[in-house]
């Protein structure tokens, strides 16, 4: 028997062992950010209003540190300190934040930055072993560890916050207040989602957090860095609101997920991927489609500069497609 414990104790070991350089390796790519609406700047009568994390990350030659907009809190420029790993102060030279999604990105100048490893958020399933890393309660660079949950959770009460997009993650990673901003990590050491809300009854952890999928929030903050503001994607579906068990079983499926299509926006991206009235789409960027209002919300989402996968139901096959979706408003003038 003692030989079959060593036996096994060395083989956790060397998983621990892996954990613990995946940490190792995603530190130095994440922040911790301290703002104050109080004071004259981040005097010692000062009060930090908020804080929390980031996430370095490069656009073209420039660096960024994408966060939470609450965590920034409208506060000006010289009121945001932001702290590497190594300890070095950095300030803020231009902030942009999205009120729909709560993402914010913070331009930063400093020597030796190190950006993130970003993963697939697309590819994301529940069970999958994740870390969040963070500053809960001011303590940064604190690592939890749990699983991914769910995904595309929605319809969310998140107190101030007030996000109309909702699309996250659902982790057991303990997510505590000062862990908005920072990264969600897979065991590859690559960002999969940027830790946004708790929900809780205490305000502290109690097991169900939420982060929003990385290729969202990136795509919102390089539309911020490139543009100003935000474009929504757009599909070009209209969706049938009767759509239910007894229509689901009519067509052969056995439960009512998906959007069912009743029709077509002329011109739109889902007319030149040519989606007919009838299909169901029940897959659309690597998430599975429960109802009309969720595929919304993917929808709104999705980047607007690349190939999105996604899959309908038609005259009982399944059938993969990729669209590229357009800006939202150049339909609604």
């Amino acid at each position: 028997m003692r030989e079959e414990i060593l036996a096994e104790a060395d083989f956790l070991e060397r998983q621990l062992n892996h954990l613990k350089r995946v940490v190792k390796y995603a530190r130095p790519s994440i922040v911790h950010i301290e703002t104050t609406m109080a004071g004259n700047g981040f005097s010692k009568s000062s009060e930090v209003d908020e804080a929390g994390a980031g996430i370095i990350f490069k656009h073209d030659k420039s660096f960024f540190v994408l966060t939470n907009r609450h965590v920034i809190n409208q506060a000006p420029l010289e009121r945001i300190r932001i702290y590497l790993e190594d300890g070095r102060l950095i300030r803020a030279r231009r902030v942009l934040t999205d009120r729909d999604t709560d993402v914010a990105v913070v331009e930063v100048d400093a020597d030796r930055l190190i950006p993130a490893e970003v993963g697939d958020s697309s590819q994301v399933e529940v069970g999958e072993n994740v870390f969040a890393v963070g500053s809960p309660f001011g303590l940064s660079q604190t690592v939890t560890s749990g699983i991914i949950s769910a995904v595309g959770r929605r319809n969310l009460q998140l107190g101030r916050q007030g996000l109309k997009l909702q699309n996250f993650f659902q982790t057991d990673a303990a997510i505590n207040p000062g862990n908005s901003g920072g990264p969600l990590i897979n065991l590859r050491g690559e960002v999969i989602g940027l830790n946004t809300a708790i929900a809780s009854n205490s305000g502290g952890n109690d097991g169900i957090g939420f982060a929003i999928p990385i290729h969202a929030a990136l795509g919102v903050a390089e539309q911020l860095i490139e543009k100003g503001q935000v474009a929504r994607a757009f599909f070009g579906v209209r969706m049938d609101a009767d759509f239910d068990a007894a229509a689901a079983k009519e067509i052969g499926l056995f439960r009512a997920r998906g959007a069912k299509v009743s029709g077509v926006t002329p011109g739109s991206p889902a007319e030149a991927a040519m989606i007919q009235v009838g299909d169901v789409i029940t897959r659309f960027y690597g998430q599975e489609v429960e109802d009309d209002l969720q595929l919304i919300s993917i929808v709104s989402l999705c980047p607007l500069d690349e190939d999105i996968r996604f899959e309908i139901y038609r005259d009982g096959k399944v059938i993969a497609k990729t669209v590229r979706l357009a800006a939202r408003n150049r339909f609604e003038n």
